[in-house]
């Protein structure tokens, strides 16, 4: 593998690239949606996305051996999840199968993507091989997807590909007001060639207005036209279903790479291919970054990589928002599109990709719902601190259901799909972020039992001062007889007008009672306090009957 390999024979043969892009979905105003963004997507009229059912819903003659086997690849649990409980003949009208908690969109008029990596260079064009939009139910998120497929690409090309395609906007400009690190041009084709949408990364003043008035970043006019319906949540544009960015602007990416020998690749190639999304193509490489030093006991999981004639010779390399798979394009099994390590890279590590992202992005939307009701919170405004129980109890359900649903551990008993989730979380921290964010929200419905058990508390001290005050009149009146003066003896008039004046009285002292309840339960502990003097306990009465509550 140390032997230098030709730049004329740095080939990438065939080149497969996977965008998964997580965005936060502005929840759903209370108008009988009941927050299901999927179905207010899919009635929008004039939109060109449509629904996908899964292939174990259509035509069995279509259904593939490569479903087949990303089927069984997942755990029971796991295929309930993407596909939906099993079916049967026999129809249990009291436990009908349920649906798949994944909804799934495709956009089939974009068949093509042409990208000028820098200006001059000859523009790549790439084949869509599909562009999809997932919904999830209960979670306000989105995720799309889009791969793309390329042939006979210089390896340098594939690297520069990866590592300026897939960026939401442009980090800077250089003094000519190019982009930095994005493509130059970016170019959606349909089936005719004609151009979709186009990039506008050099519309440096478009960006620099919309982040001083909106806080907020804005996305490249690309990106924004293949997610309509959707719009961006803080634009000015009008749409019923908004979105907004929940983590950095480089989307989360897999690259299938099939070369000539890849064992003649050097180190070096190896830590640019791995690291190509951080790694600029043209800037020597930093040989004291630990994820050079460390590179192959950090990212690279060699269960099928030998380095030998025999092989086998893929190698999978995973940095979280990064998984890539390079083999010998000579290799039959590797390139095989229906059994193959194609067709796993695109069915079964596209799963295990998708769901640890999947984990991330819900993990992160979680907590800025909790971040944006502390924010709102206003102590002193009544309905500020009700939405603010409304939204935290709300959160908190929807989290139980998260974690019952989606969060998992375990995905496959086969241990190199596992070990590969493994790594993929293992990088992207899912599980300190559950435990945070498990915490945060436990904390806060804590927070929220311990209020409403204080206010239940206030409530009782007040009805206990009252029974109190009450049982005097109560014990008084019974020694006397109830009759001690004889009201009922007047006219029929003179009886009404006592008995209302008798029920405002008593509606005034009731009132004044809870009124003054906090003072007249610290008089009733002062009262049970034998070593408070004569003159302590008086001055407890005063702080009950002044207005100042003073003694």
């Amino acid at each position: 593998m140390s032997t230098e390999m030709p730049d004329a024979d740095k080939q990438v043969e065939l080149f497969h690239g996977s965008l998964i892009w997580p965005l936060q979905l502005e929840p759903l105003a209370a108008d009988g949606t009941e927050g299901r963004h999927w179905e207010v997507f899919g009635a929008m009229e004039g939109q060109p996305w449509t629904r996908v059912d899964d292939e174990f819903t259509a035509d069995p003659a279509q259904f593939k051996e490569r479903h087949y086997r990303e089927f069984v690849s997942f755990l029971p649990y796991v295929q309930r999840f993407l596909y939906g409980e099993g079916r049967s003949r026999r129809l249990n009208p009291d436990d009908p199968p349920g649906d798949s908690p994944v909804h799934v969109y495709r956009r089939k008029d974009v068949a093509g993507l042409r990208l000028t990596l820098q200006p001059g260079d000859e523009p790549v064009e790439l084949h869509v091989v599909h562009l999809d939009l997932y919904f999830f139910h209960d979670l306000d998120l989105a995720l799309l997807n889009i791969e793309v497929r390329g042939d006979h690409l210089p390896l340098a090309t594939v690297r520069e590909i990866l590592f300026r395609f897939g960026r939401a906007y442009p980090s800077g400009w250089d003094e000519a007001g190019r982009g930095l690190h994005n493509v130059h041009l970016a170019e959606w084709l349909d089936a005719a060639g004609q151009v979709i949408a186009v990039s506008d990364a050099e519309r440096r003043s478009k960006y620099l207005e919309y982040v001083c008035e909106h806080r907020s970043p804005c996305i490249s006019e690309h990106w924004a036209c293949i997610l309509q319906p959707l719009v961006l949540a803080h634009s000015d544009e009008p749409g019923e279903l908004r979105y907004r960015l929940i983590e950095y602007h480089r989307m989360p990416v897999m690259a299938y790479l099939a070369i000539t020998e890849p064992r003649r690749l050097t180190r070096e190639e190896w830590v640019r291919i791995g690291l190509a999304t951080v790694l600029h193509p043209t800037e020597p490489l930093p040989v004291n970054e630990p994820a050079v030093q460390e590179f192959e006991t950090r990212y690279c999981q060699d269960r099928y990589w030998q380095d030998s004639e025999s092989g086998p010779n893929t190698r999978f390399i995973c940095t979280g928002n990064v998984l890539t798979v390079v083999g010998n394009v000579r290799d039959g099994f590797f390139v095989d599109a229906e059994r193959g390590v194609l067709a796993q890279f695109r069915h079964q590590y596209f799963v295990v990709f998708l769901i640890a992202h999947l984990h991330r992005a819900a993990l992160l939307v979680f907590s800025e719902v909790l971040v944006d009701a502390v924010n709102d919170l206003d102590i002193r405004n009544d309905s500020s601190v009700r939405r603010f129980k409304q939204r935290i109890r709300g959160n908190f359900e929807t989290f139980l259901r998260f974690t019952h649903r989606y969060w998992f551990h375990e995905l496959s008993e086969r241990p190199h799909v596992q070990a590969l989730f493994r790594l993929c979380s293992n990088h992207l921290h899912n599980d300190a972020l559950y435990d945070e964010v498990r915490d945060e929200i436990r904390e806060m419905s804590q927070y929220l039992d311990s209020d409403s058990q204080r206010r239940q508390s206030n409530t009782v001290v007040r009805l206990t001062v009252i029974t109190i005050l009450g049982l005097i009149a109560t014990v008084t009146t019974g020694y006397f007889g109830m009759n001690i003066i004889a009201f009922g003896a007047g006219s029929v008039g003179e009886r009404v007008a006592h008995g209302l004046i008798a029920t405002f009285i008593f509606i005034a002292l009731v009132l004044f009672a809870v009124a003054r309840s906090k003072r007249l339960a610290d008089f009733l502990e002062a009262i049970a306090d034998e070593k408070l003097g004569l003159k302590a306990k008086l001055r407890a009465l005063a702080h009950v009957v002044l207005p100042g509550g003073r003694g």
